[in-house]
């Protein structure tokens, strides 16, 4: 599965995988707001990894889970969906928008192997210093660069490169950062 080769979500060991993840996630998202130490420590028992100083803010929806990771200082969203069936990379200084989608998983497009029930997925990487408007959907397989901003309710279906803007159903690059003089965004 972590290969990108097709599997079977069915299997027993990844099913127990599952499990284990949506039964930390639902203990995450009904932590208290104002038991922040319970709250980091639910999150690092979910999660394969993460920095100092992370925030997520619930609600969070995984696959597993111990397949993320999280760079440090970096800012989740509320209603974030991280669908790990492959890894999802998040670099430092990450800015998430809320309903934010990372999705690995994939299927065939062919009718019988779906109907099967096979399935397989692709790594996401988020480079450091990306920020992600709210409601951003990255697709299966995407990379993206280093200090790159995709505007709310952008789907991104390809890698984008660092040090740029970028937005819209498919992203595409609009301008790279510091084109027009601002300061800043």
């Amino acid at each position: 599965m972590l290969a990108g080769d097709l599997y079977i979500a069915d299997d027993p060991g990844l099913e127990a995988d599952a499990l284990r993840g949506a039964r930390l996630a639902e203990r995450y998202n009904a932590s208290s707001v104002t038991d922040l130490p319970a709250r980091g420590a639910l999150l690092r028992e979910l999660l394969g990894e993460v920095g100092a100083d992370v925030v997520v803010r619930p609600p969070l929806s995984v696959d597993y889970g111990q397949y993320i990771s999280i760079g440090a200082r970096t800012f989740v969203n509320c209603g974030a969906v991280m669908l790990d069936v492959a890894p999802i990379r998040i670099g430092e200084d990450v800015q998430i928008g809320p309903n934010v989608q990372l999705l690995t998983p994939t299927h065939p497009v062919d009718p019988a192997p779906r109907r099967a029930k096979w399935e397989a997925a692709r790594p996401i990487t988020l480079g450091g210093n990306v920020w992600l408007g709210g409601g951003v959907i990255v697709c299966p397989g995407v990379t993206i660069g280093a200090n790159t901003v995709v505007g709310a309710g952008s789907v991104v279906t390809r890698d984008l490169p660092p040090d740029v803007v970028a937005v819209g159903n498919p992203a595409r690059v609009v301008r790279k950062i510091g084109e027009s003089g601002e300061s800043g965004e």
